[in-house]
């Protein structure tokens, strides 16, 4: 019965969308005296909301031009406007704001493909130690995160003071090839205070409970911590965390004092690095799943670049880490549930369409706002 029913609704809703819907349009042609871009055009202000309609539109249009305006060269859509103008038989002098709505709108469509083809090729190029450009990035990136701490060798354990797993951080770029190293400098240098205070509060977790500040022994941020933390994210390794417990009679006779420390003895911070590279793969599959849309639509006046994903992964970094705090993890091996969880949230927002993340980057201010 259930297969019935749903092979039913497949089949209205293709009735709907190759029948009805374009009788429908034609009569409400007729009766307005415009077609369907005009209508979203004029009834929609600019960003995600009008510009995902026209890709909708565009892409159920059963003319092979409209079908095909969503995959032009960046340098053709000026003439793909006129030739879609010429085929709906639109007036540009009696429409000139149409024109520059629907190129606006096509610039963001093609501008965000090719944006997803640019983060591929970062993510699928390797890191090469012996590629000069890819190791002055990465000792920049060490001199951004820790400006008085000279680095002792190229092959250090240094390194897992800003969260790499071992003494060579290529290894830990596998997974997102230089799209991670690219994230992680950008975050240091563009926004560079608030780099430093996660990294800090990564090394020095605050208790959201007490709102108070514990510093971690030095072992936490070694780098068998470190690497710890790296399986649980990547490999699902699962780890035993030695904890201490406490029992009932303990906690009794304990001040207030000794409890908030034993609380903060379960407190674990995590690898900011390897969190960098966990969250551009979050980012990376917002993008490319189309979440995104929503966002960039948003926020891009017309070719979503570069830039603008590096202002998301920067935002992301710091509203996981501020997730993180509030989901109060006991150990390293929560990561996973508090990153999909965080995951889910970033979702179920960028699904309003007049949602985005504000549109002056500054990451310390950065939050959702409602356009």
């Amino acid at each position: 019965m259930k297969h019935f029913l749903r092979v039913l609704t497949q089949l209205l809703v293709f009735l709907y969308c190759k029948c009805l819907w374009r009788g429908l349009k034609f009569v409400i042609r007729k009766l307005t005296g415009r077609c369907e871009l005009q209508r979203i055009c004029y009834n929609n202000k600019p960003g995600a909301r009008r510009t995902l309609k026209i890709e909708s539109s565009l892409k159920c249009s059963k003319h092979e031009l409209l079908q095909s305006a969503i995959n032009v060269h960046p340098d053709s859509v000026e003439k793909t406007i006129d030739d879609i103008m010429s085929l709906k038989k639109i007036n540009p002098d009696t429409n000139p704001q149409l024109g520059i709505s629907l190129q606006a709108c096509l610039l963001q469509i093609v501008g965000y493909r090719n944006l997803v083809v640019e983060v591929e090729k970062l993510r699928r190029e390797p890191y090469d130690c012996e590629n000069r450009a890819h190791e002055e990035m990465l000792m920049k990136l060490w001199k951004e995160l820790r400006p008085d701490s000279p680095l002792s060798g190229r092959i250090s354990k240094q390194w897992c003071e800003i969260g790499f797993q071992g003494n060579d951080p290529k290894t830990d770029f596998r997974g997102m090839g230089l799209l991670g190293l690219h994230n992680l400098l950008y975050f240091a240098e563009h926004d560079k205070a608030t780099a430093l205070q996660v990294l800090h509060d990564s090394l020095q977790p605050k208790h959201s409970r007490s709102h108070l500040q514990h510093a971690l022994s030095p072992s936490c941020t070694s780098c068998t911590h470190t690497f710890l933390f790296f399986c649980s994210c990547f490999f699902f390794i699962p780890i035993t965390v030695m904890r201490r417990n406490v029992s009932k009679a303990e906690a009794s006779k304990m001040s207030k004092a000794e409890w908030d420390k034993k609380k903060f003895d379960k407190a674990i911070g995590y690898s900011f690095a390897i969190v960098g590279i966990n969250i551009t793969d979050l980012a990376h599959s917002l993008l490319v799943s189309g979440a995104l849309k929503t966002h960039l639509y948003n926020v891009a006046p017309e070719m979503p670049s570069l830039v603008h994903f590096q202002q998301t992964f920067c935002y992301l970094m710091q509203e996981f880490h501020k997730f993180w705090i509030e989901e109060d993890p006991c150990d390293i091996m929560e990561f996973n549930r508090v990153r999909t969880k965080f995951h889910k949230r970033v979702l179920k927002q960028l699904k309003n369409p007049d949602m985005a993340l504000c549109p002056h980057f500054t990451a310390s201010d950065l939050h959702l706002v409602n356009l």
